[in-house]
């Protein structure tokens, strides 16, 4: 069973600034900040963000994206808005997605790192 999904950051103030309000429009808060992470939940942690271990610079997996399932399809608005306002950058505006399923309503950005996010909803309202 998966625990966790975590991904690179190379600013963690920065991803702090990005996911603090990202987050808490998908119902999650911040769950965990060291001094080389952070992690969010809704009570244990199942999304963090960390410097590499390597000390390199972080980099984006190619077709790497994390997918947040909420409730309504205004969540999904309110994601991708309070993502933009604060510096992700646009990869699919809400909207139903039929080729993945009937009810698929999401939207996509990338946070300021260049990591891919989806929050999507399979309920009809």
């Amino acid at each position: 069973m998966l625990h966790h999904v975590s991904l690179g950051s190379s600013d963690l103030d920065r991803s702090r600034r990005f996911y603090d309000p990202v987050m808490a429009a998908l119902g999650l808060r911040n769950t965990f900040d060291v001094p080389d992470a952070i992690g969010y939940g809704a009570g244990i942690t199942v999304f963090s963000l960390n410097l590499p271990t390597n000390g390199e610079k972080a980099t984006p997996g190619n077709g790497v994206h994390i997918a947040f399932e909420v409730e309504k399809r205004a969540d999904v608005d309110a994601f991708y808005r309070i993502a933009l306002a604060h510096g992700g950058t646009a990869d699919g505006p809400p909207g139903m997605r039929p080729a993945y399923d009937a009810h698929y309503y999401a939207a996509f950005v990338h946070d300021p790192d260049g990591n891919k996010i989806e929050a999507l909803t399979l309920l009809a309202q």
